[in-house]
């Protein structure tokens, strides 16, 4: 059955109150990120926002798609290595790296999704696909590993708590991250032996 089509004014209210909410992230006020306080900024009903939203995580997690969607279409087809045609090995460490640059760009969100709803990161879809893509990129490279663990494994580092962690307290540069996640690569993806392919 095909999705009932949004109403103009829904999608208009949509639109006013995700506007509003990404002012407020701009403008370095993520902890007034309360539905109210957004409703208020937007101009419209309290009512309205928890019905489109129903609580802050759900707010937060639209705010993300719209990046998220960017970042899906230039692994699935933007220039390689982090879309195709480069190998499985290439295109894991730029997807690896480019994580690292979406998760410093998305932080403040991030940790507020997080804290909002701790669990609701691995039901997203966002965390669906990188897990996907992650897992097949892995089983091309090692058809005999538990490509789906490792998939979770490599993600791991990217708990927005850790990655606030390290780039606060931990004094760590996204370039370290990355230069930490190739160390991690190697050691989830040793070599093949010669003649082994890959």
């Amino acid at each position: 059955m095909p999705a009932t089509p949004e109403r103009a004014d829904a999608a208009r209210n949509r639109r006013r109150i995700l506007t509003a909410a990404a002012r407020m992230v701009a403008d370095g006020d993520v902890e007034r990120l309360a539905l109210d306080e957004v409703a208020r900024a937007a101009d419209v009903g309290v009512g309205t926002v928890y019905r489109r939203f129903r609580d802050r995580a759900g707010l937060v997690f639209a705010l993300l798609e719209e990046q998220d969607e960017l970042f899906r279409a230039r692994v699935a087809s933007g220039p390689p290595p982090l879309g195709p045609p480069a190998g499985p090995e290439e295109r894991l460490r730029a997807f690896l790296h480019a994580l690292v640059d979406l998760s410093v760009a998305q932080r403040p969100l991030l940790l507020l999704a997080e804290s909002s709803s701790p669990a609701a990161r691995y039901r997203h879809a966002s965390y669906a696909f990188q897990h996907a893509h992650a897992s097949g990129l892995v089983a091309a490279l090692r058809p005999d590993a538990d490509a789906s663990y490792l998939a979770d494994a490599l993600l791991a580092p990217f708990a927005p708590s850790l990655i606030d962690h390290q780039l606060g307290t931990g004094g760590l540069t996204p370039d370290r991250l990355k230069a930490g996640l190739d160390q991690l690569l190697r050691g989830v993806l040793p070599p093949l032996p010669p003649g082994d392919g890959g």
